[in-house]
């Protein structure tokens, strides 16, 4: 009965408005029409157009303010992700308990003065997303970032984001079909950084083919480091094609195929990344190299996405290079050097449950293997999903089992479960 009223309500009122202002609703002008032209020719489809291409703006979610004379918006979103998770060594004894707010972001996106200059703001708040940086700098700032946007093939940005470089990396966090990216992912992404970035985007959803072309050049040590006084920038590119199309709603940037799409879609995406005189051991991310070293990190990326009525495939292969890979087991510290696989496949039921499976191998070095404790490691994961409303409310649950050949400590855990609900506006 509800659900009949409020629609009844809204029905009288507006009928009651209409009968008090009759001779102005009778009053169409021809301003009002080229009014109503220009915002739909020129205007917020426009405005869609512009943004369809662009990784981390997300269009129609959030709450969002634009004046009267549209001479600016703000969309302000917040998401969290509550997490628990179970550790088990080769006993099945439990070793570890995690229970955690693992994310709790918010986040501002929108534009200035002209639909042309769009900027995204994100901001992290928990332990995992605002730890110290080794300089001892704070880490809350995730984005901070300005585009310019001339039209819906071109855009620059300046300040700082994501790098372009892997699909796993670019996709948010909260567009997964597990609780968290892959092992692989986690040891060979270049992360975020500050800089310039620039795209060219050729080809839309209706095209047959299409493909973007991406890359930043970037100070090299990561989000909020701020100062360098070694010289040297870390250089990427990327190349994503699509042999069949664009998917829809930037579908390739959300695991499984939560939009169902009724046509085959595939991109494949390569780049590399060179980062000059780089201070930390990951390049953007992990502790600093003792004394004062700095090495060269070349990091290679290539995947691929297809989607297809409820089904979604994803593999990732990644890896560094380093000449002369410093490394010490004593002080404890090394760059992994080597490789990794990720291939994962998932099913959509119904539009609400998702069965996936990934598989993640690493493969390092034979020179820091030692350092790295083992010879290979392989973890294979089955995750469910219960989506709610899309990936913005969403359950997760996720079981992986662990092996390691030539393991150091044979005793390592073989078992993790670990549940999470997403929460995202």
């Amino acid at each position: 009965m509800k659900y009949f009223a409020i629609p009844l309500l809204l029905f009288v009122s507006i009928a009651s408005f209409a009968g008090e202002n009759d001779r102005d609703t009778t009053k169409v002008t021809l301003e009002n029409i080229e009014n109503f032209l220009d915002d739909i020719d020129g205007g917020k489809v426009e405005i869609l157009h512009r943004l369809d291409n662009m990784p981390n703006i997300e269009v129609g979610k959030g709450v969002t303010f634009r004046p009267k004379n549209e001479s600016y918006e703000m969309t302000i979103r917040f998401r969290m992700q509550n997490m628990v998770g179970l550790s088990f060594n080769d006993r099945f004894s439990l070793t570890e308990t995690e229970a955690q707010v693992k994310r709790l972001r918010l986040r501002f996106d929108g534009y200035l003065f002209s639909p042309k200059f769009v900027y995204s703001i994100q901001l992290g708040f928990t332990g995992y997303d605002a730890d110290p940086l080794p300089d001892g700098d704070m880490n809350i700032v995730r984005d901070a970032i300005i585009y310019y946007i001339p039209n819906s093939s071109w855009n620059i940005g300046f300040g700082q984001t994501k790098i372009k470089a892997s699909r796993a990396r670019v996709n948010s966090s909260s567009a997964l079909q597990f609780v968290d990216r892959s092992i692989v992912n986690s040891e060979f992404t270049v992360d975020r950084d500050f800089g310039i970035f620039g795209e060219y985007n050729f080809g839309k959803v209706e095209s047959p083919f299409a493909l973007s072309a991406k890359a930043s050049v970037t100070l090299g040590e990561g989000r909020n480091w701020n100062v360098s006084d070694i010289g040297g920038f870390a250089y990427t590119g990327r190349l994503e094609l699509y042999p069949m199309g664009r998917f829809h709603s930037n579908g390739e940037l959300m695991e499984g195929d939560i939009y169902y799409e009724q046509t085959p879609k595939l991109v494949i995406g390569g780049s590399y990344s060179f980062n000059h005189n780089a201070l930390r051991v990951q390049g953007q991310k992990g502790d600093l190299l003792p004394d004062g070293e700095h090495r060269n990190i070349g990091s290679y990326f290539a995947d691929i996405v297809f989607k297809y009525r409820g089904f979604g495939l994803v593999a990732d292969y990644m890896g560094r290079l380093v000449h002369d890979a410093p490394g010490n087991a004593a002080a404890d510290y090394y760059i992994y050097t080597g490789s990794g696989l990720n291939v994962q496949a998932s099913y959509l039921f119904d539009r609400k449950w998702e069965v996936a499976l990934r598989n993640s191998t690493m493969f390092p070095d034979a020179s820091v293997q030692p350092l790295v404790g083992y010879g290979k490691w392989n973890q294979s994961t089955l995750g469910i999903t219960r989506y709610i409303i899309g990936h913005s409310l969403k359950v997760q649950l996720d079981v992986s089992y662990n092996h390691m050949t030539a393991p150091v400590n044979p005793a390592y855990d073989r078992w993790g479960i670990r549940f999470q609900v997403e929460l995202g506006l």
